[in-house]
Order: C-alpha cells, then sequence, then structure tokens
C-alpha cells in the first residue's frame, strides 16, 4: 500500500488533532494517529483520514492524498510529527507493509522506517445519535470557549465543575464555567436551538477546539444524550459529555449591587499587576478601597514586609466601602476581556462582586463573577 501527501499539509492537520493523543495513554495503541486511505474512483486521487483517540475526546482530519490503493495502519504520532517537523515542504511518499505494518517515509533525499500497528485494535469511533443540531460560526464558538474554558476547575472530585455547561434555548445560547472562587456566565442571542438542551462540555475538548478552529468558518454542532460532534472543515471532534449536576450558579449571582465602580479595563489591570507582586504568595490578597471617585489598590506580604498601594480615578457610585480580592484570578478575569470600560459591581464586602463590560457588544452579554476573600487586619 503506497500514498503521496504534501509533508506541510500532514504536518498542519496532524498538529490539530495531536492535543487529543495522550502522553501515558491507559490502551498503548492510542500513542498512534489511525491513517485509513480511501483511494476514492479517480485515477490518483484519494483521501487520507488521520484519528486520534484518548477513548474520552477524539479528532479525525480529512487531507487529499494520491492514493492507489485503500486500506488503514497505526503509526506513532510523536514519532511521526518530529519527522515532519524537521522536513521541508516537499511531497512525501508513504510505502506500507499491509502483512508487519512496517512503514517507510521517502523523501527527495532520505529515507525513515518506523514501525506501525495493526489498525484492527485501535479504538472504534463513538456515533452521536443527533438528539439536536446546531449551526453556528467559528468566530461565535470561539468567542465563548475563550470566554469560559479558563475559569473551569481541575478539581477531579467536582467533575460537573471541569467543563463549560452549555444551555441551548430557541432565545439564546448560555456558557457557563465556575471553579467554586469565580463564575463566568457568556450569553449569546445569534446562537439558538430548535429545543431546550443543557450539556456540560469538557475542558480538554473545548482547548483543543480553541487551537484548531479556523476563524470565519461555520461549525456544526451535534449532541446526543451522552456524546457531542462538532464538525468543521475536513476535521471533526467528538467527546464523551460529562454526565453530572451543574450546580445552582443562578442563586450564586447578586442582584442586589448598589456599590458600583466603573473604571478603563487596562487601567485596573495593569494597576493589579503591579501590586500583587507585593501580596501575598499564597493568596495573592489585594484590598480595594473605594470612595467618591477614588480607588485605592494596595497588598501586603506580612512575612516579607513587603506592601504597596496605588490611586486611581475612577466613576465610584455607592457607600465607602473595602473589598478584598484574589488579584490572580482578577487579572485572568480581566485579561480575557476586550472592553474599554468595564463596572464593579459590589453589594457588600462579604458578598461576591460582578464585573461585566460597561459597553455592551451586539449579540453578546459577559457576566463575571468573583468571591471576596476575607481581608487581613492591618490598616
Amino acid at each position: 500500500m503506497k500514498f503521496i501527501v504534501s509533508s506541510s499539509v500532514l504536518l498542519k492537520n496532524l498538529s490539530n488533532i495531536n492535543g487529543v493523543v495522550a502522553t501515558n495513554p491507559i490502551v498503548p495503541i492510542l500513542e498512534n494517529f489511525l491513517f485509513k486511505i480511501d483511494a476514492g474512483g479517480d485515477i490518483g486521487g484519494g483521501t487520507l483520514t488521520v484519528t486520534a483517540s484518548d477513548l474520552q475526546t477524539t479528532m479525525t482530519t480529512q487531507i487529499p492524498v494520491d492514493a492507489s490503493e485503500s486500506g488503514a495502519i497505526a503509526i506513532p504520532a510523536k514519532l511521526l510529527l518530529d519527522t515532519l517537523r524537521s522536513l521541508p515542504e516537499q511531497p512525501v511518499t508513504f510505502q506500507i507493509d499491509s502483512d508487519t505494518f512496517g512503514t517507510q517515509i521517502l523523501t527527495d533525499n532520505g529515507r525513515y522506517k518506523l514501525a506501525g500497528e495493526n489498525p484492527i485494535d485501535f479504538p472504534k469511533i463513538p456515533a452521536v445519535n443527533k438528539n439536536m443540531s446546531v449551526e453556528l460560526s467559528s468566530d461565535a464558538l470561539l468567542g465563548a470557549i475563550n470566554n469560559t474554558v479558563f475559569a473551569t476547575s481541575t478539581d477531579d472530585l467536582r467533575p460537573a465543575m471541569t467543563g463549560v455547561y452549555l444551555n441551548l434555548t430557541d432565545e439564546n445560547a448560555t456558557f457557563v464555567a465556575t471553579d467554586g472562587h469565580r463564575l463566568i456566565r457568556y450569553r449569546r442571542t445569534d446562537i439558538t436551538g430548535t429545543a431546550n438542551s443543557a450539556h456540560i462540555v469538557p475542558r480538554k475538548a473545548l482547548q483543543l477546539l480553541k487551537t484548531s478552529l479556523p476563524e470565519g468558518v461555520e461549525v456544526k454542532v451535534e449532541f446526543s444524550q451522552s456524546n457531542a460532534s462538532f464538525t468543521f472543515g475536513g476535521t471533526q471532534l467528538l467527546t464523551r459529555l460529562i454526565d453530572e449536576r451543574f450546580p445552582d450558579y443562578e442563586n450564586a449571582i447578586p442582584t442586589n449591587n448598589t456599590n458600583i465602580l466603573t473604571i478603563g479595563r487596562t487601567d485596573l489591570l495593569n494597576s493589579l499587576k503591579r501590586i500583587m507582586i507585593y501580596a501575598n504568595r499564597t493568596t495573592h490578597q489585594i484590598r480595594l478601597s473605594l470612595k467618591a471617585n477614588k480607588l485605592t489598590i494596595s497588598a501586603e506580604d506580612l512575612d516579607y514586609s513587603n506592601e504597596a498601594n496605588e490611586n486611581l480615578l475612577c466613576d465610584y457610585e455607592g457607600d465607602d466601602m473595602e473589598i478584598g480580592f484574589n488579584a490572580k484570578l482578577m487579572v485572568e478575569m480581566l485579561n480575557n476581556l476586550s472592553a474599554k470600560m468595564i463596572a464593579l459591581q459590589m453589594s457588600a464586602p462579604n458578598r461576591a462582586g460582578l464585573i461585566v463590560p460597561a459597553d455592551k457588544e451586539e449579540h453578546e452579554e459577559i457576566l463575571m463573577l468573583v468571591m471576596p476573600v476575607m481581608l487581613n487586619t492591618y490598616a
């Protein structure tokens, strides 16, 4: 069995799906890419379908190749990628022994021999029995992923929080992520479903989409009871959904927030980055002191006698108050916003604060909730 393919095209497609391959998989065959060659009807025409899987998530991509014979083989992912990365752009020929699965890669001036594996050992791709499907732009999906996936939990003891909750209605799509210390609710009115449905999509699948989704393409999303499928171009991502109950996040969002700070996002972000250098290295605690049109940000590390404070001009309406936050969480949240002006809405020093863009984008609504931290007793 033999096929010819462009080295750069193959490398680009394999790089897009390589994130699925686990370093130490439970099943050794999963260290490989599954190659399926369909010679097609045209002379010299053909399609190569490459699959990568970790049992929970599977990605496939299709590449045009010059093939005269159909077949399949499992090829070591790392070895193949390292070889392709070191090659200049050129056509490469794969020669595969169908009996031993020995594989040779032939280039203009080299020959590389590696041991393939029997493709029959590779896990079958799960089918998605379409309960619901929706089409959306990759830009809208990327916006939702970028604004939520960073806030998912890494605690496997709370599996529901390790993914992003997606609730589709005939009016909008709501994406929610929380790790217990912060909560992001991202809503789009230009994404709707034909019927109400709610799913929790794993963090890994969304991170893979974040790196592999091109801009300006249509994405077809299909859901079944236990799986989700994302199809764009010649690439498909299949993932097993998290079968857990997501926390009742609506009740966690405070409603009566009478103290409102409006300030430039980059001004606040840059100040927090400077002040957190002097904060406690474990808690990253900073103090916001709010008075009429004046914000003082301060931090102190009692272990090293470090302290810092800055005054910023702002628009503040409400009672004088002091509230503590984890600066690291706030910096990460502000980094993921694009608005020039943001509003920090608060009710009391022991209640969660809400960060929302002061100017709303069309079809988009973002709400970021951050829990306060108990202030130290220093003056």
